[in-house]
Order: C-alpha cells, then structure tokens, then sequence
C-alpha cells in the first residue's frame, strides 16, 4: 500500500502506508503515518506474511511513522518474538522520529528494536 497525504485543517496527515522493498530474505519495510488500533493489523498482516515467506531479517523504516500506541507495540513485539523462537532471524527499526523513539525507551524496547 502506498502511503498518501490528506489536508486536515491547515496541517497535512501522512496517511499510514507499508511499502515493502529489499530481498524476500532481507526486506525492508517503509511505514508511514500513526501506528494504532486501527491501522496495526494491516502492519500485522504484513509482517506475517514477510515471515511466512521466510524473511529472516526484517528492516522497519520508521522515518515517516509520527505515533505508535500499545496495539502498534504489541505487533512488534509479537513479530520479534516469532523471529526469535524460529531461530537466527531479527527485527528492526531504524529512523524513529524522537517522539516515537520515546515510547519505545519508555516501555524498554529500545535495545531490543531499535538500532540507530
């Protein structure tokens, strides 16, 4: 899914968005806009379905992604679980705003997620 941008009063809202690119044992993973209850089982589905096709290392780019939530987290964590149980395989975030970047020191996932 392409991400787009949608006027709201006199601010632009990016849009959530996956596009995936990379290898199939490599890919990458570009997310744009909020992370939240509504929009986190479409990233869900889309991370099981890079580690069903035997990804085994999944690069999230998180540049454009403004806001994640507990439901946002919860995929994240389901997912770098489920790499970890199967074996050598890995997730991780590059390019969290500082806000975003927050949330996960917050709640001590930095070190697992994160990389820069």
């Amino acid at each position: 899914m392409n991400a787009t941008n949608a006027t709201e009063g006199s601010s632009m809202v990016t849009r959530f968005g996956v596009d995936v690119g990379g290898t199939s044992a490599a890919p990458v993973v570009v997310v744009r806009g909020e992370i939240d209850v509504a929009t986190s089982p479409q990233l869900r589905n889309e991370l099981n379905a890079l580690v069903e096709r035997g990804a085994r290392e999944i690069t999230l780019e998180f540049g454009d992604v403004s806001f994640v939530d507990s439901s946002g987290l919860g995929v994240l964590v389901g997912t770098y679980k489920r790499l970890r149980e199967e074996g050598d395989r890995s997730i991780r975030i590059v390019g969290a705003q500082p806000s975003v970047r927050k949330v996960f020191e917050i709640t001590g996932l930095e070190s697992a997620l994160l990389v820069d």
